[in-house]
């Protein structure tokens, strides 16, 4: 096909946005921490870049884009872009930006997973665990979801990443945060967010980058990246004012609860941005602000150290996502019509795709960990932990 300058523009546009997604979850989750972790949680997120850059590179576009086998996995045709060209093929852009575009969502996925072990985590046996993991469980996913794998020859709907990015970090986090334990004093000692004003910078970030993430899903500058841009955005201010307005029944409404019901919107209305119209994206970004922050109520209340709530937001409310992707989906957006136009497969195929990604992550998270914990040891030691990561790791202070 003839390349299409306006899409290829448009594609280069957003892979940059979804590449500012990263250093947007460290300054989000850096402000959460405490002060003598800062530059851990924000170097994290830089390192997740920096690792996916390279594996995406060698092998992990090969794994996630490359000839199906078997519907669980791609071949190794495309080992370090190998024939990874720079003419259109099938689309009207290069495959090479396509395979950059990916990329970004890859890193940013990585990145959400520091939650889990945000304040005690070991930088080496971060390296390794960052590695295995998007090599087995990530590009996997991402197969199965978008490059002619199992979930995708099913029929499944995730237009960006409901599975693929949302579901995978969010049950891997929770994974994870069972395999490291919890930080020393928790529960005993308070562990308040040391620079709000850092965390909310880090999610207008995420807010301003997920336009790149939704809308270029498109994968073309058109009507249904414009759609998908619009719903976006509803979903985010609805999610950010259920939040609000939910926590407030509990005591004062946070400026950090209603920017983490902005995350919430964001990650429920990814699997559906390019099938449903906006006043679905109303209930889909309302449910998820509320049952977000239910979910993160229950995981304090029952004592998880999972420290920064990947699983609570991205977890939960990217499985709302892919529900109300098939219940939502609407022709009068895109061609396939959810279960309130009487289409209950498109609603049984997401929700199987779904459980069973849940599943996949969580066991195959759990025990990555557990691997890189017996041989390496996950946790700095108590005394580096109590002096902070940002000493004991980088020899570096604010």
């Amino acid at each position: 096909m003839a390349l299409d300058t306006g899409t290829t523009a448009w594609l280069l546009i957003a892979t940059a946005l979804v590449m500012f997604m990263t250093p947007g979850v460290g300054l989000f989750y850096g402000g959460m921490v405490r002060r003598k972790n800062f530059i851990s949680m924000i170097a994290l997120s830089f390192i997740a870049l920096a690792l996916v850059s390279v594996q995406w590179t060698f092998i992990g576009y090969s794994l996630a884009f490359g000839p199906d086998i078997g519907g669980v996995i791609g071949g190794l045709q495309f080992m370090g872009l190998h024939g990874v060209g720079l003419d259109p093929g099938t689309g009207t852009y290069p495959p090479i930006l396509f395979a950059a575009f990916q990329l970004t969502f890859a890193a940013v996925t990585l990145a959400v997973i520091t939650s889990a072990c945000a304040e005690r985590v070991k930088l080496t046996s971060f390296i390794v665990l960052a590695l295995l993991w998007t090599t087995l469980v990530y590009d996997p996913v991402a197969h199965w979801a978008w490059g002619g794998g199992w979930a995708q020859t099913l029929g499944s709907l995730d237009f960006a990443g409901g599975t693929v990015v949302e579901i995978t970090s969010g049950f891997s986090a929770l994974a994870l945060a069972f395999v490291i334990g919890k930080r020393v004093g928790f529960g005993e000692y308070s562990m308040e967010p040391h620079n709000i004003p850092m965390a909310l910078l880090g999610a207008s970030i995420l807010w301003f980058g997920w336009f790149g993430f939704n809308a270029g899903s498109a994968l073309a500058a058109d009507g249904i990246a414009a759609n998908a841009f619009m719903v976006t955005n509803t979903a985010a201010a609805v999610g950010a004012l259920a939040w609000l307005f939910t926590s407030w029944i509990h005591g004062r409404p946070s400026s950090l609860g209603m920017v983490t019901g902005a995350v919430a919107g964001l990650v429920a209305i990814t699997p559906a941005a390019g099938y449903v119209d906006s006043i679905a994206a109303v209930v889909i970004g309302g449910v998820a602000g509320v049952l977000c922050y239910k979910a993160m109520l229950f995981r304090i209340n029952i004592g998880y150290d999972e420290s920064l709530d990947a699983w609570a937001v991205h977890g939960v409310g990217g499985l709302w996502g892919m529900l109300a992707t098939g219940i939502f989906a609407t022709t009068a957006v895109n061609r396939y019509p959810g279960l309130l136009e009487g289409n209950i497969d498109q609603f049984l195929h997401n929700a199987l795709a779904a459980g069973v990604v849940l599943v996949y992550a969580f066991v195959a998270s759990y025990l990555i960990g557990l691997v890189v914990d017996r041989t390496m040891g996950l946790r700095v030691s108590e005394e580096e932990e109590y002096v902070g990561l940002d000493i004991s790791q980088h020899g570096e202070r604010i």
